[in-house]
């Protein structure tokens, strides 16, 4: 079992940026792959960015140049610092834990914990 609090979600303007943060517990954080997915209201989850075990990183084409990822094993959390927001970056943002592979994905079937939800609103 992985328990996963998301923080740091609300409203700034365009341009603006804000800081996500994700603290797991209830097992080891360094052996999980972890991600960050959103969703839109009406649109599907999707894939933000995802970061492995050994720390490799993926990110979505929209926010490669705009969105950061980190993960501090010693804290068991993960953050993502998002800049130049956009209001098309309005969502609810999930952290997940995936514990049942080994490899990064962008699939949100593979991510077996989900945090509930923090929301992120960019004014235009």
């Amino acid at each position: 079992q992985v328990h996963l609090v998301e923080s740091g979600g609300g409203l700034v303007q365009a341009g603006g940026s804000l800081r996500l943060s994700c603290a797991a517990s209830g097992r080891t954080f360094s052996s999980i792959v972890m991600g960050w997915f959103r969703q839109a209201p009406g649109k599907e989850r999707e894939f933000v960015v995802g970061i492995s075990r050994g720390g490799s990183i993926s990110y979505a084409d929209s926010v490669k140049t705009r969105f950061t990822i980190s993960r501090d094993n010693a804290k068991n959390t993960v953050s993502l610092q998002m800049n130049s927001l956009k209001p098309e970056d309005t969502a609810v943002y999930y952290c997940a834990a995936r514990t049942t592979g080994v490899f990064l994905t962008k699939t949100p079937d593979a991510y077996d914990y989900w945090g509930q939800g923090t929301q992120v609103t960019v004014s235009s």
